[in-house]
């Protein structure tokens, strides 16, 4: 496939346009070239070549602008142009192999230039117009990506709070404006725009991340995706997979790791185009022996995408991606074991093991010029099971029979979006609208397992469960439109509405055995358990953006949220948490105001006020068995909730204060700050009435410095998150430490990385000072207890691109 090649030829413009750009667009052969995308980035001026290759459209003020230049075969393709007062003129030609700059006024970002990015106001058929989101491109970041380490991965992004509980990132837990981190639940989490969680509706956790050696970036997107993307309080969080390359029929990619702790981590990708056909896929073996005992783990991936392009207006494309991994558990301590020894365990019988295979089949078909329209059909087929004794960390492993938790989950969804671009006076509006249907199934079993040590995961009465066994079927069906208004060059408003129609059930049987500390069994019942909830609603929401000046935006936001409540983690049976069986669905809001943009390679910011408005806010309550006299928690909706705070970032390039052109080095600062309170409110209930909102730290900070000259380059990054609760009723401390405070914490870690050619070396120290903290108190697995973060480890890896 052809390299894209940009030639400019920048006139001064005669036509008195103000603030104008226009041109042609052109092949090699001088040939006009139809349906291009021509945007200025993070503005909402966009327009299309017509059939003779002629483009025209507005900027909001004078000034460098990015421009963004895409094209079904060729691709996309960007750079730095300045728009004049009386209009500019850019005319393009698309030619292989040799890029050649003829009298622009262009800057090349090079090696060095700010990395944090975010999402242009229309990206294929979607609006993030308004919208607080941000964009990650992975292959920038300086980090250990052997490990997945969260920490590096999203250093640039304010307010999220991560959860490091599983062994080398072998799990994702991330969450936002205090919603709960646990597998990063309160995302609607996709990759390549599709859902990838255990079932979107009935138990949206995602025991599936892709490895980050694959990514090419990561999209998140606050609250206000919930028009596009559905009911999450959070937002929508997409891993964009790396494809086949555009400039070759065969490309080889390969990078090995070693670090401490047995880690041993080998990832190849292969991929090319041929013609119209392309081809991409990749293999991820991981293994280690974990920072604690009996912490083993092993993972496997694998995927592979085909894809191929009839013409300039017709794609599809297929992938399918599978991952395994076991790992043992070494349980959770108590405050006074982990102030003895983090690193001991007290669990060697504990063991977790999942399978995932996600597939999916997408059409993109441009209709006209103003008119796209982009169709996913996926489904996912998985396991996950859990294996081990659910006693709390001051209670001795019997040496009993185990307990094992099998889901079997089987999903089946389709989403079909448009998007059309039309003309408002001199500006082009966007309207974005689509369908969902979705099918969801869980299969939930408990029982008892072997009284042995290693992963056998086989019930001892398959026939008759001694704790549940249940089936969750969920249907939705979901509508939705935004509309992206341009009523000046200056300002976008843009409403959006969502139908959303969903049916959630549970049929199967729960078994309650009681005994008493003799173990003599005082109760043996079952019970035949039929769940059904069924319910339809509107979410509405708005947006607004204004062009304040040359170089940034003001932008606001409110859009509803919804969550339904999850049928299938109802009938758990765990002697340290239970659900309350009126659980019901959970309302709100979120809202944005804020200020962004980007002053050439100087400096970036984003800086923006929010508030999350709960109603019936599912949290848990610490609670004690009246019959057994032990401490539990309770999931319940306990009250109304209130989230406000202030997230921020900026970063700026040092080198690049003086604007001097032709430097190579970048010496880059960023500090990304989040400051949050929450409270429950007009809750009857005094146990938590005005009680602090569980997970929700007051100050997070991460902040780093990096130098880059050329193919080298080095960072060091600082992460800090002040005391958090993790339950309703502010417990301070309890014996089992499933309850408590998670105490403030501070991280370091650095990397250095060179490339030259086709070799690459990356290396580091994750946890630099060697800091010993917690991030969680689980209730159940891989607890339960307070779960130790991995103290000070290194990595080295040597890639390979050919």
């Amino acid at each position: 496939m052809r390299l894209l090649t940009v030639i400019f030829s920048l006139l001064i413009a005669s036509t008195g346009l103000a603030q104008s750009l226009k041109g042609t667009v052109v092949d090699k052969d001088g040939k006009p070239l139809a349906d291009v995308q021509v945007a200025l980035v993070n503005t909402t001026s966009i327009a299309y070549t017509n059939d003779k290759g002629y483009y025209e459209l507005s900027a909001p003020d004078t000034g460098m602008y990015e421009v963004n230049i895409s094209h079904f075969e060729i691709g996309s393709y960007s750079e730095q142009v300045y728009i004049k007062a009386l209009g500019s003129k850019l005319d393009v030609t698309l030619v292989p192999e040799v890029r050649q700059l003829d009298a622009v006024t262009i800057e090349d970002e090079g090696s060095g230039g700010l990395q944090r990015s975010r999402l242009n106001n229309v990206e294929g058929t979607v609006i993030y117009t308004a919208k607080k989101n941000d964009l990650i491109v992975v292959d920038a970041t300086n980090g250990n990506k052997a490990t997945d380490n969260a920490r590096q991965l999203f250093a640039k992004v304010p307010g999220l709070n991560i959860w490091e509980s599983d062994n080398a990132g072998l799990q994702l837990g991330i969450g936002v404006r205090g919603l709960s981190p646990n597998r990063t639940s309160n995302f609607n989490t996709r990759q390549n725009g599709y859902d990838i969680a255990a079932d979107a509706l009935g138990y949206p956790e995602s025991y599936y991340t892709p490895p980050s050696h694959a990514i090419e970036r990561i999209e998140v997107v606050r609250g206000a995706a919930s028009l596009q993307y559905g009911t999450q309080f959070g937002g929508m969080l997409n891993f964009q997979l790396k494809g086949a390359p555009q400039d070759k029929k065969f490309g080889i990619q390969l990078r090995n790791s070693a670090g401490s702790f047995g880690l041993w981590n080998s990832y190849n990708s292969v991929g090319g185009r041929i013609g119209k056909f392309s081809y991409y896929g990749y293999s991820q073996l991981k293994r280690g022996e974990g920072w604690r005992e009996n912490s083993g783990f092993h993972r496997q991936d694998a995927h592979i995408s085909l894809g191929y392009q009839f013409n300039s207006r017709l794609s599809i494309s297929a992938d399918y991606s599978y991952m395994h991994y076991l790992a043992q558990q070494g349980g959770g301590l108590t405050d006074r074991m982990f102030a003895i020894n983090p690193r001991q365990t007290i669990r060697d019988r504990n063991w977790f093991e999942v399978r995932w295979n996600v597939a999916s089949f997408n059409i993109d078909y441009k209709i006209s010029y103003l008119t796209a329209i982009s169709s996913k059909t996926f489904g996912l087929s998985g396991q996950r099971k859990a294996l081990g004794y659910l006693g709390t960390a001051n209670a001795t492993d019997p040496l009993a029979n185990r307990d094992l938790l099998w889901d079997h989950y089987v999903n089946l969804g389709h989403e079909t979006r448009l998007i059309h671009r039309y003309k408002t006076g001199k500006q082009y509006s966007a309207l974005a609208t689509g369908v969902r249907l979705y099918q969801g199934n869980t299969h939930k079993q408990q029982g008892d397992a072997n009284d042995g040590y290693g992963p056998d995961f086989a019930y001892l009465n398959p026939d008759r469960l001694e704790r549940s066994d249940f089936v969750f079927p969920s249907r939705n069906l979901a509508l939705f439109a935004e509309n992206a208004f341009s009523i000046s060059e200056r300002l976008t408003v843009t409403p959006g509405v969502r139908y959303e129609w969903i049916s959630t059930k549970g049929d199967g049987v729960f078994r309650e055995i009681r005994t008493n500390l003799a173990g003599d069994t005082l109760l043996d019942k079952s019970t035949e358990s039929h769940l059904s909830s069924t319910r339809d609603f509107f979410l509405m929401g708005i947006g607004i953006g204004y062009q304040a000046g040359k170089w940034f935006e003001v932008y606001a936001n409110l859009s509803q949220n919804y969550r339904a409540i999850n049928f299938n983690d109802m009938k758990v049976v765990n002697p340290n948490f239970k659900v309350d069986p009126n659980l019901s669905d959970e309302r709100g809001f979120n809202m944005d105001i804020g200020m962004r943009g980007r002053y050439r390679k100087v400096v970036n910011v984003d800086v923006s006020a929010f508030m999350l408005s709960y109603q019936n806010k599912i949290g848990e309550v610490l609670q004690e068995d009246p019959e057994m006299f032990r401490a539990y928690r309770m999931r319940t909706n306990i009250s109304d909730a209130l989230t406000y705070g202030l997230e921020s970032f900026v970063e700026t390039d040092l080198l690049q204060l003086q604007e001097r052109e032709g430097r190579e080095a970048a010496l880059l600062v960023f500090a990304n700050l989040t400051l949050m309170k929450a409270y429950y409110t007009g809750s009857e209930e005094q146990a938590f009435y005005h009680k602090k909102v569980e997970l929700v730290p007051a100050t997070m900070l991460r902040t780093g410095i990096s130098y880059e000259y050329k193919g080298f380059g080095i960072n060091c990054q600082y992460s800090y998150t002040s005391q958090q609760f993790t339950d309703a009723t502010n417990t301070v401390s309890s014996s089992n430490a499933i309850h408590g405070v998670i105490p403030a914490f501070g991280v370091m870690d650095c990397s250095v990385k060179y490339q030259r050619s086709w070799l690459s070396l990356n290396a580091g120290v994750n946890n630099v000072l060697n800091n010993m903290y917690f991030t969680r108190r689980a209730a159940g697995y891989p607890g339960p207890g307070l779960i130790p973060a991995d103290g000070r480890n290194w990595f080295v890896t040597v890639g390979v691109d050919i």
